[in-house]
């Protein structure tokens, strides 16, 4: 079959380099892509805004599926149009990607099913915001409620910096996405990314991960949209993940589907592992970015049929867990100087020999035959270790091998699980 597959990012050449294996994909395209992405599919041109144009695409090229990488398409609805011409999509409907959509959504469901997480608040109103503030305590963490590239969270320390959030939130600083806030509790513990792949009705677990989202070394600086991800997280063992399927996960799928929001594609939880159990942080509607990466390294199976179960209503009806490999995979960002503020553009990129690390493409472009930045986060350098030690020493020197003058990276990607490997038993 033809496939399409939306996005340009680390995601997409993730997902890119394991549809183009499978037997089933005769065809791969992207939109818009990158130029990793153009190695293993051809990267078209398309305005996902304008459903039409897409719909017309697919059938002017026998697209018969198409896979959406990042969520705002999905928040929009596209994948409603492509439904409602045919066409078969792994990723939500618009009534289900407002699990991602709208955190105060999330959180009002979570009180309704009581699935663990924080205590919270919505407000749409600054002053109303500002009032209820205090009874939060500090830390306190400030969230725009709808979709802000994953930078629209901050945890205020002081009581100054959490009024600094709500001002810039109901000041434009995230557009609409902070038209409406939402406050919680802070949270303390360990924070893991857990994937689940559904039809609307059945669960398959796909795997965990552990995210970096600060921007400096040691969990400094602001929150970015990921910074580097191993896979698996140890701490999120057999027992904690079956406790995270039968409180959160299969709640929430059932739901959806009682409320006529049947939820079709892939669950990322953000969990906090506290001494109360696991907790829901949020859920995004997408593989993650750069989980995503960590993930596809270790994916061992068809990923075509996977998603196209997923896309099938019942598809997913007796199926087996997907298999991930027994080893550790770790990716580690590169981004532009200025991340996650405003990233400098036009950097050249030279890419030496990398031994069996695999660059996954984000922010590049091709300028004069020149591969340079071309957005924040610019390559995702990743590879595999019969540990978590051994991958990221393989990740390190990699990016080691790559001469990109205008970029960085934090160092200690996978810190948590190496200083627990190097501990004494």
């Amino acid at each position: 079959m033809n496939i399409l597959l939306i996005g340009s990012g680390g995601r997409e050449h993730a997902l890119a380099w394991r549809l183009s294996q499978s037997p089933s994909c005769e065809k791969l395209f992207a939109s818009p892509g990158n130029p990793g992405i153009a190695e293993c599919a051809e990267c078209v041109a398309l305005d996902v805004a304008e459903h039409a144009a897409v719909v017309a695409f697919c059938k002017e090229q026998g697209v018969s599926f198409v896979v959406v990488g990042p969520e705002a398409p999905l928040v929009d609805g596209l994948a409603d149009s492509l439904r409602a011409a045919g066409i078969k999509v792994f990723g939500p409907n618009a009534n289900a990607a407002v699990l991602e959509g709208s955190k105060g959504f999330v959180k009002d469901l979570c009180a309704r099913e009581n699935i663990p997480t924080a205590a919270y608040a919505r407000h749409s109103d600054k002053a109303a915001a500002l009032a209820d503030l205090p009874r939060f305590g500090l830390p306190v963490v400030i969230k725009a409620d709808g979709l802000a590239a994953g930078k629209g969270v901050i945890i205020a320390e002081t009581g100054r910096e959490a009024h600094e959030a709500i001002e810039h939130m109901f000041g434009g600083g995230f557009g609409d996405a902070g038209a409406e806030v939402v406050i919680e509790e802070f949270m303390t513990g360990e924070e893991v990314s857990f994937f689940a792949i559904s039809d609307g009705a059945n669960i398959v677990p796909f795997g965990s991960a552990q995210d970096h989202k600060r921007v400096g070394d040691g969990d400094t600086g602001p929150n970015t949209g990921g910074m580097g991800a191993y896979s698996p997280a140890l701490v999120f063992t057999p027992a904690l993940e079956a406790e995270v399927m039968e409180r959160i996960i299969q709640p929430t799928v059932k739901a959806m589907a009682r409320d006529g929001r049947p939820y079709s594609g892939v669950f990322f939880a953000g969990l906090m592992l506290t001494d109360q159990g696991p907790k829901l942080i949020e859920y995004n509607c997408r593989f993650g970015d750069p989980e995503c990466q960590v993930l596809m390294m270790r994916f061992e199976g068809d990923l075509v049929e996977l998603l196209l179960a997923a896309a099938t209503e019942g598809g997913l009806a007796g199926a087996e867990r997907p298999v991930l490999s027994d080893g550790y995979a770790l990716t580690i960002v590169m981004a532009a100087n200025g991340y996650p503020g405003t990233p400098e553009k036009g950097g050249a990129i030279a890419i030496g020999s990398v031994g069996d690390a695999r660059i996954f493409h984000a922010g590049t472009a091709i300028s004069d035959g020149q591969l340079v930045a071309n957005g924040g986060r610019v390559l995702n350098v990743t590879a595999t270790g019969a540990n978590v030690t051994e991958a990221q020493a393989a990740a390190y020197a990699a990016i080691d091998a790559i001469h990109f003058p205008t970029g960085f990276c934090r160092r200690d990607i996978g810190w948590r699980e190496v200083a627990r490997e190097k501990a004494p038993l």
